[in-house]
């Protein structure tokens, strides 16, 4: 008797250990759970990687509770319904957190079994028998070929990733040429490169499209040509029957309009 009672006080702390560790990993779950469900705005991937991790550890414990020396055979223990009843029990309800509220025929095949589904159990053996028919060489090649597969696929992962990191590093790529920016810049500001050569046909003065051009005066017949350079603001000096050349100042372009200017002493409106 003595052993017996000592065997069932070791049952029961066994029990009460398991239980506790059971419980510790279902509140886990539950919280996890719940983050997952009402929390995935927010959650961070270190978030994550805790609560996996919590998860892997309590699960280590509790195996290591099953496989302790003092933890008895719980497969040698026999379980059996001592009263079936379709009625609602509370202490069951309680017990089970409201999971199963009745102990009757129907849920004790389902929460008292010890094997798999007879469905799952045919499955199950099947893939043994097909496991048995491999020979060792041939286990070993398709171990090989799976150890390719998967080296191949972390080293095409391992590139991205490194692809990628030397791409968030590498500086945004160039969308201008700065060359012709720079002729840009100065055809716009000095008139580089600029033709401001005018047909002895066109229209007077204050034509629009006429950059760089100095004042235009409109002159009679038989009036001499004075090359004229520079901006509107700045007067240059007139000498009738003399031309002009800007190209010895530095930063002006030389000008190709050629001006009529006409005498002051034959002025049109002079009367």
């Amino acid at each position: 008797m003595p052993t017996e009672q000592r065997e069932e006080k070791q049952l029961e702390a066994s029990l009460d250990a398991l239980l506790s560790q059971v419980a510790d990993l279902k509140n886990s779950l539950g919280s996890f759970i719940y983050k997952l469900e009402n929390e995935y705005d927010r959650l961070t991937w270190p978030s994550v990687l805790d609560s996996f991790a919590l998860l892997s550890g309590q699960l280590n414990t509790l195996n290591k509770v099953l496989k302790h020396e003092k933890t008895p055979l719980f497969r040698n223990q026999v379980i059996i319904p001592l009263v079936l009843s379709p009625d609602r029990d509370e202490d069951l309800m309680r017990q089970t957190e409201g999971r199963v509220p009745v102990f009757s025929h129907e849920v004790v095949p389902d929460h008292l079994r010890t094997k798999p589904d007879p469905e799952v159990e045919e499955q199950e053996k099947q893939l043994t028998t097909d496991a048995a028919r491999i020979g060792a060489d041939a286990a070993q090649k398709q171990i090989q070929s799976l150890n390719k597969m998967c080296s191949n696929l972390l080293e095409k992962i391992s590139k991205e990733e490194r692809e990628a990191e030397s791409g968030g590093l590498r500086p945004n790529k160039q969308t201008f040429n700065p060359a012709d920016t720079n002729a840009l810049v100065a055809a716009v500001a000095f008139g580089k490169g600029l033709s401001n050569w005018r047909p002895s046909g066109s229209s007077g003065p204050g034509q629009p499209g006429q950059p760089g051009a100095g004042t235009i005066l409109a002159g009679a017949s038989g009036l001499q040509q004075v090359q004229m350079a520079g901006a509107p603001s700045q007067q240059q000096p007139m000498l009738s029957g003399v031309q002009i050349a800007q190209a010895g100042q530095p930063g002006k372009m030389p000008s190709g309009i050629k001006t009529n200017i006409k005498s002051a002493s034959m002025h049109p409106y002079q009367r």
